[in-house]
């Protein structure tokens, strides 16, 4: 298929929560998503980028954006924007965009005691999206898209060691088990949502090879020097952010879109392109390990599961 920015419907009357949303992947979305006249609510950790963030939201997309504080790393943090977003929405959220993320970090733990990579990206948005669920129950046609990546055919999931306690911790091998674990959540989540007969779906997306900000933040954790070489270095090799946001803003507002779909670029190897339906390892289609998974983030954040 072909589909750019362009074909986004019109989203007037429709509130947005974007993670991740300072830089990147997340920044070209929200930019988008407000263009197309959506309510969008960034979330942010750190509150300087946040407001350099709006201000260019409010500039190059509409004028109804607003900052929420979120540090998915940190589970107080995630409750209190989950409460702050279903006050400020009159609890009517119409998409969850799940983009935020770290990739291939150095041995560190979130705030709760997690391994950095599946607390942030899995832990800290498996609660956010539980959540918000009543929200996005209440505002109808609502969609959850969590981001995965081609990482997620990796090195497998351990559910039982999620933390890296028993196995020797492998940045790369860390990462592509969170992404696995975003792909599985994302599924399970719909094949719950539809049994529960709710006017809410999941889908995922994934990005392919492009040029944001994760990769050279991955190697600023190793090197400020080599991250900066890895700016020039990757926008050689990779797409840029807005044509590698349109996955997951198809997944977000595309009308075609079906629960459980994932989507991805459709050029060669799913690394470049207009979105396309994506291709899942034999890991992300097993449903034993996504319900264990989905056991296990419940008993890890304490967020009791909707649906459950």
């Amino acid at each position: 298929m072909t589909w750019t920015v362009e074909a986004i419907p019109d989203q007037t009357g429709r509130t947005v929560l974007v993670t991740g949303a300072t830089s990147g992947l997340g920044l070209a979305s929200a930019v988008a998503l407000a263009g197309a006249g959506a309510r969008v609510l960034l979330g942010a950790r750190d509150a300087a980028r946040g407001k350099a963030a709006l201000q260019r939201v409010l500039s190059e997309g509409g004028p109804d954006a607003e900052l929420v504080e979120l540090d998915l790393a940190d589970l107080a943090s995630v409750r209190r924007a989950a409460a702050d977003v279903r006050e400020r929405t009159g609890d009517a959220l119409h998409v969850l965009l799940n983009n935020a993320g770290v990739m291939a970090t150095p041995p560190r733990r979130t705030v709760d005691g997690f391994e950095l990579q599946i607390g942030t990206n899995h832990l800290g948005h498996g609660a956010l999206t539980w959540l918000l669920m009543p929200a996005l129950r209440r505002g109808g046609a609502a969609r959850v898209v969590t981001l995965a990546s081609l990482a997620h055919r990796g090195g497998g999931l351990d559910v039982d060691d999620l933390h890296f306690t028993r196995r020797r911790y492998v940045a790369g091998r860390a990462y592509s088990q969170s992404k696995l674990a975003n792909l599985l959540f994302a599924t399970e989540l719909d094949r719950r949502l539809r049994a529960d007969g709710a006017d809410v779906i999941s889908v995922a997306a994934h990005p392919g090879v492009t040029g944001s900000q994760l990769f050279a933040n991955s190697v600023a954790h190793r090197s400020p020097l080599l991250a900066q070489l890895a700016v020039p270095l990757t926008k050689l090799f990779t797409q840029d952010v807005r044509t590698g946001a349109l996955p997951q803003l198809y997944a977000a507002t595309a009308p075609q879109v079906r629960g459980g779909e994932y989507i991805g670029p459709g050029g060669l190897g799913e690394l470049y392109g207009p979105p396309a339906p994506a291709r899942r390892s034999a890991a992300a289609r097993d449903e034993e390990l996504a319900r264990r998974l989905w056991r296990a983030t419940a008993d890890a954040t304490g967020v009791q599961p909707d649906p459950d």
